[in-house]
């Protein structure tokens, strides 16, 4: 793959500073197939130059950092499309983005739900946008992520913030967010990709090595997690065959209140 093949992400380098841009604007920049395949190349991608040093993830437009997986596509296919491995590999993208030697940070510039929340919850360091907004959608739509997703997010904001996200699917703003302590800095949206800069600049000022060992350091206390979330996909692979999940992602699709009655 190639900068030139690239469709529904955006790579480029600015001084040290790898820019991957989630380009799906008009899905709220939702992930399919092909865009998890995109997201773990260009990782790979800023992880092999030796001119980046930091790396930001973000969103295209002001509406969305990422509203997780596309369930329109889901509801049009019965999963996220092709890839190039013929596997869905978003368990790959989230251990690249805790395994780049490199700080990550994610500049939230809109919602942030659903997987989309996940990705940013796994990066270093997270900017929000002023109008941003937070959370989980996994159980309203017939979904989960039961490795990462809700227990790195329990380390974050503890076990009785963690079940709240997770098990009222509400949305919370970028200052409820910071004031709990998962997000680093709130500025105006107009400000943002600046902030960045801003805090990019000072860790491009710090020891690569040093930035990389302590990485690695404080990831090793929670890498348990990743078996843990082996397990979360594999049974998220078949849970989203019944018909208790496919209820929820018709609901979303037919802009309704799902209907889980029948399956307690």
């Amino acid at each position: 793959m190639r900068t030139e093949d690239l469709v529904d992400t955006t790579y480029e380098v600015d001084d040290g500073l790898a820019w991957i841009t989630i380009n799906r604007p008009d899905r709220y920049n939702a992930f399919r197939a092909r865009t998890i395949d995109e997201l773990i190349w260009a990782f790979k991608s800023a992880w092999a130059d030796h001119e980046v040093g930091v790396v930001a993830l973000t969103g295209a437009g002001e509406k969305a950092f990422c509203a997780g997986g596309d369930q329109k596509q889901r509801q049009e296919t019965g999963d996220y499309g092709p890839s190039e491995s013929g596997l869905f590999e978003v368990e790959t993208l989230h251990r690249v983005i805790r395994d780049i030697p490199k700080p990550v940070i994610a500049a939230v510039n809109g919602v942030a739900v659903g997987g989309g929340h996940v990705l940013h919850v796994l990066c270093d360091i997270t900017i929000a946008a002023a109008h941003a907004t937070f959370g989980q959608a996994g159980p309203r739509v017939g979904s989960f992520d039961a490795g990462f997703g809700s227990a790195y997010l329990a380390r974050i904001l503890g076990d009785k913030r963690a079940r709240e996200v997770w098990y009222l699917c509400e949305q919370y703003g970028a200052e409820t967010m910071c004031a709990w302590g998962l997000v680093n800095k709130v500025v105006p949206s107009t400000e943002l990709r600046a902030e960045v800069r801003r805090w990019a600049d000072k860790m491009l000022a710090r020891s690569p090595t040093a930035l990389k060992v302590l990485k690695h350091s404080f990831n090793a206390d929670s890498e348990a997690i990743a078996g843990i979330g082996s397990v979360a996909f594999d049974t998220l692979d078949l849970f989203v065959k019944s018909d208790e999940a496919r209820e929820g992602v018709s609901a979303f699709s037919e802009k309704r209140a799902p209907d889980f009655r029948q399956f307690r």
